[in-house]
């Protein structure tokens, strides 16, 4: 069957929606071709030039997903589907201008993922040799130092606090406590704003500050 594509009018034509996953990741590769060579903005885009909007796209994401609370509200549905894409998108971009370098290509990313996943679930391709290693283990058999150092630097200083108490957790000194913390997700929320303010109130950057605490717990842990 003849595939059907919508025109512009003395333009490129445009491929049409696609139904599987497959055809639609390469609908979307078309397209970026087509833009790369078509398009001024986006053929004198770089991996550097894109950087500061990835970031821009992760953060919308981020508040795509939290403002996914009803899988029946059709915009919030709609939002946290456009933001997906938005960084697919993204991540897509980056490999087109990889291949178009030399450097490496689509598959080869995808293929490193991959054997990454395969490489951390050894109790589901690799029982043999699986020990009973848990997942940040399982990383320093990769060169890791400690469990620490895949944690960036750049990172909002709350979520690299929650990020490195992860990872440190059931460590010697510093274990889970699994008791019932008497409080909801909401109310502890409440409680980090309320501090936030008696920090402000005394003169306290909460940022700083706890800039400061990672800095010490990193120092501690590595």
């Amino acid at each position: 069957m003849e595939s059907k594509t919508s025109a512009v009018s003395n333009g490129t034509q445009a491929p049409p929606p696609a139904q599987s996953p497959q055809a639609a990741f390469q609908r979307l590769s078309n397209i970026l071709d087509t833009l790369r060579k078509e398009c001024p903005w986006d053929r004198r885009q770089t991996m550097k030039s894109l950087r500061y909007l990835t970031i821009e796209e992760v953060h919308e994401l981020s508040e795509a997903v939290v403002a996914f609370n009803d899988p029946k509200d059709p915009k919030a549905l709609n939002d946290l589907k456009k933001e997906l894409g938005d960084l697919a998108m993204h991540i897509l971009f980056y490999c087109k201008i990889a291949e178009e370098q030399g450097l490496f290509t689509t598959a080869d990313v995808y293929n490193t993922i991959c054997d990454k996943l395969i490489a951390r679930h050894p109790f589901i391709y690799d029982r043999e040799n699986y020990h009973g290693e848990n997942w940040e283990q399982l990383k320093m058999r990769e060169g890791r130092k400690n469990v620490l150092e895949g944690v960036p630097d750049s990172l909002p200083s709350l979520v690299k606090a929650v990020r490195m108490q992860e990872k440190v957790s059931g460590k010697s000194g510093f274990s889970e406590n699994t008791e019932d913390p008497g409080m909801s997700e909401e109310e502890f929320g409440q409680k980090l704003f309320d501090l936030v303010d008696w920090g402000r109130r005394h003169g306290i950057n909460a940022d700083d500050a706890l800039c400061l605490a990672n800095r010490r717990f990193k120092e501690q842990h590595s």
